[in-house]
């Protein structure tokens, strides 16, 4: 089941009263606008982009009703919007350990946790911002996606200037109108895929500051900062229309350290290559949860994305994309406690920070593993 399905059903849930109705709530500032004129016409040059929408390097079903459950999408649908949530979301508030990022010193290379996929990164005296969300739904609608209790520990007053703001794509979960808006005045430069640079034009931000790429590309911000747009194996669309704009994951790269973040996506030679590439990463936030067998071609299973990480040569990992909204049908515990178990005696190792917690590269720690507590 796509996002588009699940907005669909929503929307018709809710009663939208008219067809003019739904036309002036979809066109609201947060939904966007596709692509069109100078844009549109890179996107089509794109080797990625075929007639009206982009494709994967290996074309895959976003689902597949022949695995999983073999349930139908109306029945997979349902289960989302009102199906029990128990176990799903965690009994409790989660625990947290909010770094004071204002605090922080600009010259110390660090990571920060800040739920799901988003993540605040200092490398080579750069601050980086991925794909923040602190709204607290992952969607369009009120009632669908809402974040986990205690997951929500930042808002955008807690940030200093940020130098980058990366966005991997422009699924609800990761491209949130209210956070991007309200970091808006602290952003330096904005990081991501083709098309995606049309919300940020639309929303105000000055195009010379906008950096889109296509895969395997290098934006060198300064002299000691470059950012590579890498493919990953997913799909886009924040309505109607599917894979309008482009995904990805990044590479961070500094004189003294790398960083890969691999985005949303489902496992593929891709990794191989990337890790060929760049020989290896200090470290790696790798997207393990919201999986299911029957989209599991978009969203790695807790063994792929230990298997991802020893592809691209990872010395870390941080687990991204799990603990703050219920997306899929497994415990929301399920991809932390899987990944754990299968990482012991990989190349790499495995970090679980909670949320907020200061990941430092100078002096790697060991941390608990917290959500068997919450």
């Amino acid at each position: 089941m796509t996002r588009r399905e699940f907005i669909l059903a929503g929307l018709g849930l809710i009663g939208a009263a008219s067809a003019g109705g739904v036309y002036s709530y979809v066109h609201r500032p947060k939904f966007g606008e596709l692509p069109s004129g100078e844009r549109l016409r890179r996107m089509q040059a794109s080797p990625h982009y075929h007639w009206d929408h982009f494709e994967n390097l290996v074309p895959v079903p976003v689902m597949s009703e022949d695995e999983g459950e073999h349930e139908n999408r109306l029945v997979a649908t349902w289960k989302f919007l009102f199906g029990d949530k128990k176990g799903l979301v965690p009994d409790n508030p989660l625990p947290s350990a909010k770094t004071n990022l204002l605090a922080l010193p600009r010259e110390q290379d660090a990571v920060v946790w800040l739920g799901h996929s988003s993540f605040y990164v200092q490398l080579g005296g750069h601050r980086i911002l991925i794909d923040p969300v602190f709204s607290s739904y992952a969607s369009p609608l009120w009632f669908i996606n809402r974040a986990f209790a205690g997951s929500n520990v930042y808002t955008a007053e807690d940030f200093p200037e940020i130098d980058v703001l990366a966005m991997s794509h422009d699924h609800w979960d990761h491209l949130d109108y209210p956070t991007v808006m309200a970091l808006k005045s602290r952003v330096h430069q904005v990081v991501c895929p083709l098309g995606v640079g049309a919300y940020f034009e639309q929303w105000g931000f000055d195009v010379n500051r906008i950096h889109e790429e296509d895969w395997d590309t290098e934006i060198k911000l300064s002299d000691t900062l470059s950012v590579h747009i890498l493919p990953s194996q997913h799909f886009s669309g924040r309505f109607l229309k599917q894979n309008p704009t482009l995904w990805c994951g990044m590479a961070f790269i500094t004189p003294q350290r790398s960083l890969y973040y691999t985005g949303d996506g489902g496992y593929g030679e891709h990794f191989k290559a990337i890790g060929k590439k760049f020989g290896g990463f200090d470290c790696v936030l790798a997207e393990n949860g919201q999986y299911n067998l029957a989209w599991h071609p978009i969203h790695m299973l807790p063994e792929e994305t230990a298997k991802a990480a020893e592809d691209v040569g990872a010395k870390f990992v941080i687990p991204a994309h799990n603990s703050k909204f219920a997306l899929a049908r497994h415990p929301w515990q399920e991809p932390m406690a899987k990944l754990q178990a299968v990482s012991k005696g990989k190349s790499y190792q495995m970090l679980t920070p909670e949320i907020g917690a200061l990941v430092r590269f100078d002096r790697m720690e060991t941390f608990s593993s917290w959500w068997q507590k919450a």
